[in-house]
């Protein structure tokens, strides 16, 4: 038992927590919780909570969130557990309060564009609902059954945040339990407020270590009549990646510009069991073009191709067929599971960068995986700069893969902050980045985000070791 729990015994934990719910089947022990529980998808962080509870409403929330805070309780938020940086591990063991239950849609309000939800919807079952009804929800992260409270608490971006923006951009509204238990509502279904600070903006991103998003107003735009993807194929990546800026200023935005290896396509072919429509270059560009009209999307298809084609591509295979974008986007979303059934264990560096020194920061991994004799893959979102940076294992022994692995992870970050890079730009911090960011940052910025924490949990029990705290 943690010892912040000590005051009380394991048996009065639960009696207490089964009183607020009203099936106490929903409140398990943490030894019978199951070992999902004590880990999300990639950080090595472990910790089994003292118990689970599978909360369904904000009320059940709320009185858990009390009763934590009146027994001095630790209490961890949680949904699918698709988290790579250890934000959603009970590191101080108490209450792990699983969310995923809470999964309705709860509205769609086509004269103010907006969807409501609550946070365990997934993020595939809300792209699908709203699409079905002729809206798009743009953010677009790689893990479809993430759920959308954890898309807020992360601020998630995903491929197509070159054109759309992030997470953060269409939330309009936020229903939230604070540290003591209490309900608040930020934000509302206005298209723009000035109305005081934009507490709801604070609230996105902060990784649950601020309060428990229980509702959300989300806004959806009309969905695009038509899209085209381009393949295209450079000799390597670097040159790949110089290529972005001109393909981006030659003419309409892309939806998403991501960029990829040919050992990561190659991964992603043999997970799947699926070839690749094209796998004879060193590296790619995946664009993709939305609109409201097929001749609009076929002219900025146009203009992006002979672009590319200037600045060195092999070739532009273009993708109009519901086969082919299935071919390449699914060994798209399956590059994370392929590289990590390539090895025995890795670790992730999800730096975002300007546009413009993208290239150098590639270069510079080269440079490392020699250095280091440790592989190093990679693939991401060329268009805004997040990187996606996968140092591996392979058949390292634990002491030397410990310290090649902090070696790397020290000049990545640090080369990032020369480059005027941050930490993270869609995963989030976490625990496993916490002391990066803390780097990262100026004395002055660090009082302030530890003062924003003690201001709405100043015992630090919302999801304590995260971020700042």
């Amino acid at each position: 038992m943690n010892q912040t729990t000590a005051a009380l015994s394991p048996a009065a934990l639960l009696s207490g927590l089964r009183e607020l719910i009203a099936e106490p089947e929903r409140v398990i022990s943490g030894a019978d919780a199951g070992e999902d529980y004590s880990h999300d998808e990639l950080s090595g962080i472990r910790r089994a909570p003292d118990v689970l509870v599978k909360a369904k409403s904000t009320a059940e929330v709320a009185e858990v969130m009390k009763f934590a805070r009146r027994h001095h309780i630790p209490l961890t938020p949680r949904g699918q557990g698709t988290g790579l940086v250890g934000g959603a591990v009970p590191l101080s063991g108490g209450i792990l309060l699983d969310l995923s239950r809470m999964n309705r849609i709860l509205e769609l309000d086509p004269v103010n564009l907006t969807v409501t939800v609550e946070p365990g919807v997934l993020l595939m079952e809300l792209a699908k609902y709203t699409e079905d009804a002729g809206f798009l929800y743009p953010p677009d992260p790689g893990e479809k059954t993430a759920t959308i409270g954890g898309n807020i608490s992360t601020n998630a971006g995903g491929m197509r945040a070159v054109k759309y923006g992030v997470t953060r951009d269409y939330v309009r509204c936020l229903e939230v339990v604070l540290p003591d238990g209490e309900v608040i509502e930020v934000g509302g279904k206005v298209a723009k407020n000035s109305s005081g600070y934009a507490l709801k903006d604070l609230f996105v991103g902060s990784e649950g270590t601020l309060g428990i998003v229980t509702r959300a107003t989300l806004r959806l735009l009309p969905l695009p009549k038509c899209k085209t993807s381009l393949l295209v194929p450079f000799p390597d990546l670097v040159k790949a990646i110089e290529a972005v800026p001109k393909v981006i200023c030659a003419g309409s935005m892309p939806t998403a510009v991501e960029f990829m290896e040919r050992e990561v396509i190659m991964a992603a072919e043999e997970y799947l069991g699926r070839r690749f429509p094209d796998n004879s270059a060193d590296a790619y560009l995946l664009l993709t073009f939305d609109g409201a009209t097929k001749q609009e999307v076929e002219d900025a298809c146009t203009s992006a191709a002979e672009a590319a084609l200037a600045a060195g591509a092999l070739d532009v295979f273009i993708s109009d067929t519901t086969e082919r974008n299935e071919s390449i986007w699914s060994a798209r979303g399956a590059f994370l599971e392929a590289i990590k059934g390539s090895t025995t264990e890795m670790d992730e560096c999800d730096v975002v960068l300007p546009r413009s020194e993208v290239a150098n920061f590639v270069r510079f991994t080269g440079e490392l995986q020699k250095k280091y004799h440790i592989r190093i893959r990679s693939f991401g979102h060329a268009g805004d700069g997040n990187l996606h940076i996968y140092v591996l294992r392979d058949d390292l022994p634990e002491a030397e893969w410990k310290k090649s692995l902090a070696d790397v992870f020290e000049e990545l970050y640090r080369h990032a902050r020369t480059f005027g890079g941050k930490v993270s730009g869609e995963h989030g911090i976490g625990y496993a980045k916490k002391g990066y960011l803390a780097e990262s940052l100026s004395p002055e910025v660090r009082r302030l985000m530890a003062g924003i924490k003690d201001l709405f949990d100043p015992e630090h029990l919302l999801n304590p070791g995260k971020v700042v705290s």
